[in-house]
């Protein structure tokens, strides 16, 4: 391996794309419990008065919520995530 193959602008962006992924996953996550919350608001998830699941399924569907939140966030989301990461951007490059 010789040293001329080694781009020193791709090593030293390393770190920054690593915090970047974990803005943007942090970003991610908030947006997924914001969507959560707001589904359990509209009652998602509910069971329903006839022919419900039980105690069972009262207990499980948080796990569904969440889940459908996640899957929310995959397919793009409200755009909460962009802007939840574009402020934390701002907000570590301010303090920098």
């Amino acid at each position: 391996m010789s040293l001329s193959s080694i781009n020193p602008v791709t090593a030293s962006q390393t770190p920054q794309v690593k915090y970047e992924e974990k803005m943007q996953e942090a970003a991610d996550k908030l947006e997924a419990a914001f969507l959560a919350e707001m589904l359990k608001s509209a009652g998602f998830g509910q069971t329903p008065e006839t022919f419900g699941g039980g105690s069972g399924e009262d207990q499980f569907s948080s796990f569904l919520v969440q889940a459908q939140a996640e899957k929310m966030v995959e397919a793009g989301g409200i755009g909460l995530s962009e802007q939840i990461f574009n402020a934390l951007m701002e907000k570590s490059h301010g303090s920098s």
